[in-house]
């Protein structure tokens, strides 16, 4: 790949190309997104998010950056947890899709949280924040899609506060042996199916399974968190590598 090339999926493009083939991936899945994502894992995903939420730990009176969060799933979870414990927590939830906003802004209308969330589109890579506004970054199944991850993680850096928490949940690479032939078999044989039926979007999902592919292994990954600035990084894996946590502070 030249230098203004990356991938999407198994395909290099421009990097100029990408965002707009990601928002329209995210435009057309929006809708059925959540549904897709319990039918897809059989409800892991909701296990692998409890334990995201466990490892952060929200406490009141925190505000948090949920990046690539449009439908609000993480968002309103780091609520929940902190509000049983006190109030004045906030949550700002920013997505490169309108259409992923619009989906979480509807989710949230039958909450009562309208008061500790804030809707923002913008790009993971160019936050519109200050530097040192938030106490906590969450990342959820988005980072992968970025064009220029080392952007991304040098913009979570810059945006936290000093003792601020980036946790990030991605899929990642299997460890368990002859778990990761099955996996395989699995993500390109059924999921871009089921995008076909339940989303109505095949494509789509076979970008989806590609990207995972593409992703930097777990410890790569960490490294790279390391290399935006992050200390005590570390990670866990979910479901045999299925999926990991990497969890950084900025010291």
């Amino acid at each position: 790949m030249t230098e203004n090339q990356t991938h999407f999926g198994y395909r290099d493009v421009s990097e100029a190309e990408k965002p707009d083939l990601v928002r329209g991936v995210f435009t057309s899945v929006a809708t059925r997104y959540d549904i897709m994502n319990d039918v897809m894992s059989g409800g892991v995903h909701r296990l692998w998010k409890a334990a995201m939420i466990d490892w952060l730990a929200p406490r009141p009176g925190w505000s948090t950056l949920d990046v690539a969060g449009g439908t609000g799933d993480i968002a309103f979870r780091i609520l929940d947890r902190a509000n049983a414990k006190g109030p004045g927590t906030e949550v700002t939830v920013l997505d490169l899709t309108e259409g992923m906003l619009r989906a979480g802004m509807e989710r949230a209308e039958s909450r009562a949280l309208a008061g500790q969330l804030t809707w923002v589109n913008g790009d993971a890579m160019t936050l519109p924040f200050e530097d040192e506004t938030f106490d906590a970054y969450t990342i959820a199944f988005g980072i992968r899609n970025v064009t220029r991850v080392e952007e991304a993680l040098s913009e979570a850096y810059r945006v936290l506060k000093p003792g601020g928490r980036f946790v990030c949940l991605e899929f990642s690479q299997v460890t368990v042996a002859g778990m990761d032939r099955l996996y395989d078999a699995y993500s390109f044989a059924v999921i871009p199916r089921m995008g076909e039926m339940i989303a109505k979007d095949r494509d789509s999902y076979q970008y989806l399974v590609e990207s995972i592919r593409r992703f930097p292994d777990q410890e790569r990954f960490a490294g790279m968190i390391r290399e935006a600035g992050f200390g005590q990084v570390r990670y866990r894996n979910m479901t045999g590598g299925v999926a990991a946590l990497h969890s950084g502070w900025k010291l």
